[in-house]
């Protein structure tokens, strides 16, 4: 004979449910999405009270890891290998970039790149030509659309110059 299952009221939404039998003991919340997201957000802030995970992703060993890691693991949340685009020149350099996408000076306690627009709509442009969401990526891109601009307003003005220089006399 089976045992039969009690029914519990979920921590979130009051409602009964009947929980899964293989966590029956350890279920407080029904299947609801709005329910497994409250049981979510209580068992990471349960992880972050405890004394140990206070300074988990902190310091200059976490930063130190996580560079080692990246440069292991180059293409890790890429979904499609992408070609790289060739430009008329290098990148620019750091000291020749506006002042919006120039880096500021890195401690190494930081993990986030400056190198990003402040605008969300932009961002999200530039993450999808980048195919990807990661700030390396997304500086990267903002890098190679500043250089091809730069190439065709560099080429406009190249062109308007020769277009609006005096037609030599003919002498004959």
């Amino acid at each position: 004979m089976k045992h039969a299952h009690r029914r519990r009221r979920c921590l979130h939404c009051r409602q009964l449910f009947t929980p899964d039998p293989r966590s029956r003991y350890r279920q407080r919340f029904c299947n609801e999405v709005a329910c497994r997201k409250a049981s979510k957000l209580l068992s990471q802030q349960r992880w972050r009270e405890r004394p140990e995970n206070k300074c988990y992703w902190s310091g200059l060993e976490e930063v130190r890891r996580v560079q080692v890691w990246r440069k292991a693991n180059p293409r890790y949340w890429k979904r499609v290998p992408r070609q790289r685009l060739g430009t008329l020149q290098d990148d620019f350099a750091a000291d020749r970039a506006p002042a919006q996408y120039r880096k500021r000076t890195r401690t190494l306690a930081s993990l986030q790149d400056d190198c990003l627009p402040d605008d969300p709509l932009l961002a999200g442009i530039i993450a999808s030509l980048a195919g990807s969401t990661l700030q390396e990526d997304i500086a990267t891109t903002c890098r190679r659309l500043i250089a091809v601009g730069r190439d065709i307003l560099r080429s406009k003005t190249t062109a308007g110059a020769v277009a609006s220089a005096p037609k030599p006399l003919n002498p004959a």
